[in-house]
């Protein structure tokens, strides 16, 4: 029969793709992760890892073990922490994954009531995409994803729980105000991030144009920087201007193009206590 050991040491073994870095950061002797390996291989009737070379790698049905045990793990790994915290919120952890311009606008001042509030919380952050922060939230390393969506961005599979945080307008970025997209049809454009250059294409050929991209950096400073400069115009959401402001440049505002900002959990609630305090948090300090 499977159990929590096993999975952590598959888990550890597909997440490092060698026995000698797992059994380095559990502490165990090689001949020890091989022997849990053999017992899990036993218990389920499959073979879970290969030899390449002087490698190994996984087979598929190591492939999927693995997936469900990082879940298994992670969540083991949360409860341990919040069940500390369930009487009176005097201890625990709440890991958040965010992006770049929501960590520095919305976070800190949220990090800064919690902190005030719970001093006995330890807060855990990480800049990520928010695909990638999705992932690691259903994965169990972390306990709040934020996220933007678009009107046509798919919704997110069974298990996500979304919380409306705030609605963030888009800007078209350039030197003079009060400007149209159309009014740089001809112009050069910077464009950001997949998602985001994305955005900005879409908004243009409602417009009535594909913009002509001859800048790409996914630094929204840089990307400021640049038009200040005079090198092209950019669009940007309104919550990188508000994390950082380039003099020299106009913002104005693009009518029906609108992303919304949510706080994401996964799985049944109700929440750990820490992740309940700081989603009321981010719910009324945005």
């Amino acid at each position: 029969m499977m159990n929590l050991t096993h999975l952590r040491v598959l888990e550890a073994v597909a997440r490092h793709g060698s026995v000698t870095e797992a059994a380095k950061e559990l502490h165990y002797s090689q001949p020890s992760i091989s022997h849990h390996l053999g017992r899990l291989e036993a218990s389920i009737g499959a073979r879970l890892i290969q030899r390449v070379g002087r490698g190994i790698r996984l087979t598929p049905e190591g492939e999927l073990l693995a997936q469900r045990a990082r879940e298994i793990v992670g969540r083991v790994e949360a409860a341990s922490v919040e069940m500390a915290a369930q009487v009176g919120l005097r201890a625990g952890r709440v890991r958040v994954a965010g992006f770049q311009t929501v960590l520095s606008t919305i976070v800190p001042k949220a990090a800064a009531e919690l902190s005030a509030s719970y001093p006995g919380i330890e807060l855990n952050l990480v800049d990520v995409h928010p695909v990638e922060g999705l992932r690691m939230l259903r994965a169990g390393h972390v306990d709040i994803a934020l996220v933007f969506r678009h009107a046509d961005t798919p919704g997110e599979e069974e298990g996500f729980r979304l919380i409306h945080l705030l609605d963030d307008p888009l800007y078209l970025i350039s030197q003079e105000p009060d400007q149209r997209l159309e009014d740089y049809r001809d112009s050069a454009w910077v464009g950001g991030c997949e998602r985001c250059r994305a955005t900005m294409v879409t908004a243009c050929e409602r417009a009535g144009f594909t913009p002509r991209i001859a800048y790409s950096s996914d630094d929204t400073v840089v990307i400021q920087t640049l038009v200040a400069a005079g090198m092209g115009v950019a669009t940007l959401p309104g919550l990188a201007l508000k994390a950082h402001r380039t003099p020299g440049i106009h913002a104005t505002e693009i009518a029906g193009n609108t992303r919304r900002i949510f706080a994401v959990t996964y799985g049944e609630p109700p929440d750990p206590p820490a992740t309940t305090a700081l989603l009321k948090i981010l719910k009324t300090t945005t």
